[in-house]
């Protein structure tokens, strides 16, 4: 018994680690563009649309994976889908050209797409009800802090190597986690809401998703989080506004670059939150199915004025470290959080910002959870994922749209404050999602319950 504890344990870290992984590919990009740019003669707004590709990529592949991993063995996929995206990341590093470099960021989301959907359906196998957000928070922290390391991993790399280098690192490290999904436990569908004696066999038919897509509650959070992820999707950019920010100060690009990364890492400290957000929303799910909803939808609604006062908080009298060791660099912005009120301000808004938005990821992630029969997880996750991924392009793409349009009036920095801030205003109908589905929850959610208990009597 201790001997699957623990391989439980193990297999549940490897899938939040598989799920950092897939926001640290996203998180290389921002703070590379100018470089990637240059070196392709490319313009900025072309690459925002490779982003975009990767992340629609990931989306649509997840539902081929979800059916994959109805048909062959979950473990197998995911090693499969690592491989796929860890050679592609690597071969990144060899783009010569603006097409090869599309077709590679493909082929790493089209890899990364097992994550969104074999990852979620293994993890929730093994989460009890009464921990279901709690333990999803960590999925969510480890997307949060995914896209962190992928900035500071750029930022820290490019002062002294090619852009190149952090795709062969992140393609390196790639090989490392196969190595670790080797010794994954596959668990049985549904097995955190059965005895352990007990198991069923009710696979995924194609009617059911059309079932699954009129779902009241599912299609709430199907739209809930595209709109969501129009806003945040923009938030891979905060890097460039920094950059901009930071030159505004005379200080070089390479410079810039590297306190960009430092400061978005710093920044988003608030995600740790997540965990809070996800026991409080155990607590008021627990006095009634709609706490969830009401409790996120507070969340995500305050975290748009916060956001939008952070992109235009000023960096006044910013002094930093004219050294080019990193070390030195990261003690003079600690220094300058402590002892330049602007930057103590503009650290608290951004604490309170991240903490507000990491109250989504695992209260949403256990809401499609509780509406939806362990079979049905993994595809109904697939396709939540794919209108997240869609938020999320629509977003990057959008960023790149509006700032063609802004910068004709507009210089850096402000055409990147006016256009992050605009795109914020998609907070307001998320949130309005979770009021709307709180209703459909209560009758989803025991429609659930009611037919696990059946199962659980009748094995």
């Amino acid at each position: 018994m201790k001997n699957s504890n623990w391989k439980i344990r193990y297999t549940i870290f490897v899938i939040i680690i598989l799920a950092a992984f897939e926001h640290i590919v996203i998180g290389l990009f921002p703070p590379l563009i100018q470089y990637i740019a240059k070196d392709l003669n490319v313009d900025i707004a072309s690459l925002g649309f490779v982003s975009a590709a990767n992340i629609l990529v990931t989306s649509i592949s997840s539902i081929y994976w979800g059916y994959l991993s109805m048909k062959y063995q979950r473990k197998k996929m995911l090693i499969v889908g690592t491989l796929i995206w860890t050679v592609s990341i690597f071969l990144t590093s060899f783009s010569n050209s603006y097409f090869q470099l599309l077709i590679f960021q493909i082929g790493t989301g089209f890899g990364l797409g097992c994550i969104a959907s074999i990852g979620f359906s293994v993890i929730t196998d093994y989460i009890p009800y009464q921990k279901r957000g709690f333990i999803l928070s960590f999925w969510g922290m480890a997307q949060g802090f995914g896209g962190i390391s992928g900035s500071i991993l750029a930022s820290l790399t490019i002062e002294n190597n090619s852009w190149a280098w952090p795709f062969e690192i992140v393609g390196f490290m790639g090989l490392c986690v196969i190595g670790m999904i080797l010794f994954i436990q596959d668990p049985i569908s549904g097995e955190s809401q059965l005895k352990p004696k007990d198991s069923y066999n009710n696979n995924l038919e194609a009617k059911h998703i059309k079932l699954l897509i009129s779902n009241g509650s599912n299609v709430f959070l199907f739209l809930q989080t595209f709109l969501m992820n129009i806003a945040t999707g923009t938030l891979i950019w905060i890097p460039t506004l920094y950059i901009y920010k930071i030159m505004e100060h005379g200080y070089s690009m390479g410079t810039s670059v590297m306190v960009s990364g430092y400061l978005y890492a710093i920044f988003q400290i608030g995600g740790i939150a997540s965990f809070y957000f996800g026991h409080l929303g155990d607590k008021f799910q627990r006095k009634t199915f709609k706490g969830r909803a009401y409790l996120t939808a507070f969340f995500v609604f305050i975290s748009m004025p916060l956001y939008i006062l952070l992109f235009n908080w000023p960096m006044t009298n910013l002094s930093l470290s004219n050294e080019k060791d990193e070390l030195m660099i990261l003690v003079s912005i600690l220094k300058q959080i402590f002892i330049n009120p602007w930057i103590t301000l503009m650290f608290v808004l951004s604490l309170f910002a991240s903490a507000a938005q990491s109250a989504n990821t695992p209260n949403w992630m256990a809401l499609l959870t509780d509406v939806n029969l362990p079979e049905h997880r993994g595809i109904a996750f697939s396709i939540a994922n794919l209108f997240n991924s869609l938020g999320r392009a629509v977003g990057t793409a959008g960023v790149g749209i509006l700032l063609g349009i802004l910068s004709n009036r507009f210089t850096e920095p402000n055409s990147y404050i006016y256009t992050l801030s605009i795109l914020q205003i998609f907070l307001i109908p998320s949130a309005i999602c979770y009021l709307k589905m709180s209703r459909n929850n209560v009758i989803d959610i025991k429609y659930v319950n009611k037919i696990l208990k059946e199962r659980a009597g009748k094995v």
